[in-house]
């Protein structure tokens, strides 16, 4: 007994573990550091990747497979295409990237049929080359791309042989590596628990209607492809990775499906009234409403009419029109007797809201007010109590609608512009100023409609996807640095004609880690080439106050050219603007360079978008500008965005809510998000709370995911 005493004394929680381990088996839960190979130091690492769990590792996907079913030679390499070959390193080297401080890594590839050259423009993670040496053998995964006329491989996996691996006529898994740890270690780890039970989360009758296989056999076959599907995988289109992909989606509509019945169930004062004062507003107007805009107007007088409350998306492109539409609604429930807040992300946008505001629906005999954090003492007193006592139709402000002591008699319409700057609670504060009233959110970020379904699964859109007529197309060109002076001379050519342009930066300040131009250099330089003009400089640095004094002066022209950060909000109206100059464009987003391209043509003016490009450009950069040239149309670049970075990047997976995929893809899944959202709506109407016993695996990984998705 004494003996067994001391033992337990000197068995720490680690070795406890392992005896744990022979005696009961691992399970789906059980933590990853158990599992043979892994260990304390290593389950760590693991666990700050999320991976912690038995279960979290089976679900490490792999993120392509290298296909060794036929040998590939350098010399039968076709662009687009993903392979795997074998060579020799011929020689490792860095070179300048242009005139940057950064550098191009190059590994020069050979086999007896030629030679490629393996380029990183940036480094994967420390240590990455000096792996490698002349004369090795290694193998090759990447995608064959034609760059300025060679092929080559741009960031490819390269990693040295090993006779063990030299695996033939396989479909071998390629992980994502993990603090170094080689896809290979990852596979035998992963290998170690494929026979570990995984819960069921779809019914049998599911499994069956959508043609689906069980989770274990699906599981084991991702790890394991069979070699007769290898074409089948290598598109994510095998059976086992539509049940992952299904699995995916499913739990992101049934969420969205258990929000948009609690809205149902809510009550919220139904909103009717003739429509006499909108369409004294329409009549009122200098030109014709769109077929869009009518439709999406129609679709909101529709909800507001229902017994719970509206949870509309209005999504349309820069200059659709959605402003008009949402005050055409927020007339409709002034007839109805009910108040609307309107709530913007910035000053300047509540101010311009307000001005818009006043000029259309003041003459209807609307009051509209505007708050904000710059309005204080006896002016805001006044406005809190004419708002308390019904006498203000609207409300425009920022977050300040959201204090404690702003008080509405009969807040029945909520308007959040440009709705992913604020937080759910932001949003929630607003919302709770009123008994349920109806909520309506508009963004200028043209959605894909795959993308809609997903993030804004609980609201219904609208989409407004007409330009109204007569608006001018905006010319977008892409040009070098060594057309600089050309540039140059043709901003000021339109200056002499009484015309503004905006300049704008990635950077405010130099960086010793990017050698890009920035704001603050550039606009002493800017200064001097327009010194005949008012330069000014706007960038996030600076207090509210001074940008909106610096934006005031450039849409009153008391400022001609505005040299600035992308702080320029989306939403901002200077019709007078009509050049937009983006340095190192190459740095932005297909949908950052649209929003910033949408602060011109906004006026009677042809306007110009130009592209500069810095000296080092990746294939990706070069198509973004090329789809630039190529269309005005935001829905289309959205969808090519959203192709070219996927879901996640496209939003911002936290912003907007949108869980991390870890196969799933938006784009390429439509047929499958369209079936698993049919399942989650179908499952949520016939047991709401998933109360059933045999859903009760479903919750829980439902309240899982909750947590790890902050929802």
């Amino acid at each position: 007994m004494k003996f067994l005493e001391m033992s337990r004394r000197r068995v720490d929680s680690r070795a406890v573990g392992g005896i744990l381990d022979v005696i009961m088996p691992l399970q789906h839960d059980s933590e990853v550091q158990f599992v043979k190979g892994v260990g304390p130091k290593l389950g760590e690492v693991l666990r700050k990747r999320g991976l912690g769990r038995v279960l979290d590792l089976l679900e490490y996907y792999p993120r392509t497979y290298e296909d060794r079913r036929a040998i590939r030679h350098i010399q039968s390499l076709v662009p687009d295409q993903l392979v795997s070959i074998k060579a020799q390193i011929i020689k490792i080297r860095s070179m300048p990237m242009g005139k940057s401080k950064r550098r191009i890594w190059e590994v020069l590839l050979g086999d007896p049929s030629g030679r490629i050259s393996c380029k990183y423009f940036r480094v994967p993670y420390k240590g990455y080359f000096e792996r490698f040496q002349p004369f090795q053998q290694v193998r090759v995964i990447g995608k064959v791309i034609n760059y300025r006329g060679a092929t080559e491989f741009h960031h490819p996996d390269i990693h040295p042989i090993k006779e063990e691996d030299e695996i033939t006529n396989a479909l071998i898994p390629i992980y994502s590596e993990i603090e170094g740890m080689a896809s290979q270690k990852i596979a035998r780890l992963i290998r170690a628990v494929l026979d570990q039970p995984v819960p069921e989360l779809l019914s049998a009758l599911t499994l069956e209607k959508y043609g689906l296989m069980p989770i274990q056999q699906a599981l084991r076959q991702i790890h394991e492809p069979p070699v007769e599907q290898g074409d089948l995988f290598l598109k994510f289109e095998a059976p086992a990775q539509k049940r992952v992909i299904f699995d995916e989606l499913f739990l992101v509509e049934l969420h969205m499906a258990g929000k948009r019945a609690g809205v149902k169930k809510e009550e919220s004062r139904a909103i009717i009234a003739d429509g006499a004062w909108p369409e004294k507003l329409k009549a009122s107007l200098e030109f014709e409403l769109t077929g869009a805009q009518l439709r999406a107007y129609d679709e909101i007088i529709g909800d507001l009419a229902k017994g719970h409350p509206m949870h509309r998306l209005v999504q349309g492109d820069v200059g659709s029109g959605k402003t008009l539409v949402a005050f055409m609604a927020a007339a409709y429930a002034a007839e109805g007797g009910m108040q609307t807040a309107l709530m913007a992300p910035t000053e300047i946008l509540s101010e311009q809201h307000l001005t818009t505001a006043v000029r259309r629906l003041e003459p209807l005999g609307l009051k509209v007010a505007l708050l904000t954090g710059q309005i204080k003492g006896k002016e805001r007193e006044k406005i809190l109590a004419s708002l308390k006592a019904g006498e203000i139709h609207m409300l425009i402000g920022t977050h300040a609608l959201i204090q404690d002591d702003v008080e509405f008699k009969n807040l029945g319409l909520v308007i959040v512009d440009e709705q992913h700057r604020f937080g759910v609670e932001q949003r929630n504060k607003l919302k709770r100023k009123g008994l349920s009233p109806h909520f309506l959110v508009m963004t200028a970020t043209p959605i894909p409609r795959t993308l809609a379904l997903t993030v804004y699964g609980d609201l219904d859109v609208s989409v407004i996807d007409e330009m109204p007529k007569g608006r001018i197309p905006i010319v977008t060109r892409k040009t070098f640095q060594g057309k600089r002076p050309q540039v140059m001379q043709f901003i000021g050519d339109h200056l002499k004609t009484g015309r503004q342009a905006y300049i704008v930066y990635p950077l405010i300040e130099e960086s010793e880690a990017m050698d890009l131009k920035n704001a603050i250099e550039e606009f002493e330089k800017i200064k001097v080439d327009f010194a005949a003009y008012k330069v000014g400089l706007l960038h996030g640095r600076m207090k509210p106050a001074e940008k909106d004094e610096v934006m005031n002066q450039f849409r009153r022209n008391e400022i001609q050219v505005l040299v600035s950060t992308t702080v320029i909000e989306v939403g901002v109206d200077v019709p007078n603007a009509n050049i937009m100059l983006i340095e190192h464009a190459e740095r932005f987003g297909l949908s950052q360079l649209h929003q910033l391209r949408g602060r011109v043509g906004r006026g009677a003016h042809k306007s110009f978008c130009i592209l500069m490009l810095g000296y080092a450009l990746s294939e990706e950069a070069t198509r973004r500008a090329e789809i630039m040239e190529g269309s005005n149309d935001g829905f289309k670049i959205a969808e090519a965005d959203l192709e070219m970075r996927g879901p996640g990047e496209f939003l911002g997976t936290r912003q907007s809510g949108l869980p991390g995929f870890k196969m799933a893809n938006l784009v390429r899944d439509l047929k499958i998000l369209q079936d698993a959202r049919e399942a989650a709506f179908d499952l949520i109407a016939a047991d709401p709370e998933l109360k059933k016993l045999e859903n009760q695996p479903l919750k829980n990984k439902m309240n899982l995911l909750m947590r790890n998705w902050g929802g």
